[in-house]
């Protein structure tokens, strides 16, 4: 079994062969950002549109593509950059961590129109919050878009105090997958730790559901308790990463402590160990036992010391890209860069980095197998140029 870390511990020196290679700088039109290529890929960077505090993406199926926005707005977005919000939109709580979340649309949407949003909300007290997951139709009256029959599907349980680790990503599994047209979603621990091993709490988990919201009777541990019967996996931190792969395995990438960063290939019934094991430590330097000490739990195919800062996922499957087929690309808060993996079992590995020196929340693959990527960034109090880009990657026309 052969598992990739890309540096030792406690000297965090980095190890990735494909990061000693020298960087390319590839100079990118307009006010895109100037990209280096630990790999020599040349690309061309192309500012779309600018978001406030951006969080998630996806395309419709007609090329354009809703965005959300953290502090609680929702934008359908036209092939230009033009920016339209989406009326009916439920309150969120923002704040850390927390706010409006991902968005994706119903395996069926053409013909229902239907889209999953997550977010964060507070109880009356205002200090206790909780992720949610809800389905909404997409309806557009006269060119204007709105939401409607908002249905609350799910909830992270019990809801507590604080601002971080909501995690909340969402996919449906494909046609080809075990689990095809399923809603899987991240709950993270909320910062808690002990609830990722708890059975009597949904944080720390990947959740299985029905795409209507009802709990699958062939879950694994539906044996363990009334809320368990919801779980597909335990045992994890901060998910803010999920994604299928051609052959219709599930990947998410979590956070880990002070550094150890995870990328796992997820397995029904299996614990994935926080927070008794970890590749990185505690942040107050107290030292937590590696995977490799407890064969119970799963270890990650890929783990990062120094951190990554994970956020984002997407597998490509374009055409446009040569030789991208099948590599996961992961967006980095910490290393700021994208972060590409070929994915092959414990086999895994990163192969390359794509860095403009800014935080990276979201990736998505477009229509035309061009790379979309959403900065991580609030905007300026008087100044829109500071807010977070929108950026189509395409690869270089080659001279000649």
């Amino acid at each position: 079994m052969t598992r990739h870390r890309f540096a030792t511990r406690p000297a965090h020196t980095l190890l990735a062969a494909a990061l000693a290679m020298p960087l390319a700088a590839v100079a990118a039109p307009g006010d895109g950002p100037e990209v280096q290529a630990s790999d020599g890929t040349a690309l061309t960077a192309e500012t779309v549109a600018r978001f406030n505090h951006p969080w998630a993406m996806t395309f419709l199926p007609d090329g354009t593509m809703l965005v959300t926005e953290k502090r609680g707005q929702l934008l359908h977005v036209d092939r230009d950059g033009a920016k339209t919000e989406v009326g009916n939109l439920f309150d969120v709580a923002y704040g850390g961590q927390g706010g409006l979340g991902d968005v994706i649309l119903d395996p069926d949407f053409a013909e229902n129109r239907h889209i999953y949003l997550s977010y964060v909300e507070s109880l009356d007290d205002g200090a206790t919050r909780g992720a949610t997951v809800v389905r909404a139709r997409l309806a557009m009256n006269d060119g204007k878009p709105a939401l409607e029959d908002i249905t609350r599907l799910w909830r992270q349980q019990p809801y507590r105090a604080g601002r971080g680790h909501f995690s909340h990503r969402l996919a449906f599994a494909p046609d080809n997958a075990t689990h095809a047209g399923d809603l899987f979603i991240t709950s993270g621990e909320r910062q808690k730790q002990t609830p990722a091993q708890a059975m009597d709490t949904n944080l720390g988990k990947i959740i299985r559901l029905e795409a209507d919201g009802s709990v699958p009777p062939d879950n694994p541990f539906t044996r363990e308790g009334e809320l368990a019967r919801e779980f597909y996996s335990i045992g994890h931190r901060n998910m803010l990463g999920i994604a299928f792969d051609a052959d219709g395995a599930l990947w998410t990438h979590e956070m880990g402590p002070a550094h150890g960063d995870e990328l796992n290939r997820i397995e029904a019934g299996d614990n994935y160990g926080w927070p008794v094991v970890s590749e990185g430590d505690n942040y107050s330097g107290v030292a937590i036992p590696d995977h490799a000490t407890r064969d119970e739990f799963n270890a990650p195919e890929v783990a990062w010391v120094p951190s990554i800062g994970p956020a984002g996922f997407v597998i490509y499957n374009g055409d446009l890209f040569e030789g991208w087929q099948g590599d996961g690309f992961i967006g980095g808060l910490v290393a700021k860069a994208i972060v590409r993996v070929t994915l092959d079992g414990d086999d895994s590995k990163e192969v390359a980095r794509y860095s403009w020196g800014e935080r990276i929340r979201e990736l998505e693959q477009g229509p035309d197998g061009a790379l979309w990527v959403l900065e991580d960034k609030a905007k300026g109090a008087s100044d829109d140029s500071m807010a977070a880009r929108l950026i189509r990657l395409t690869p270089a026309a080659r001279e000649g």
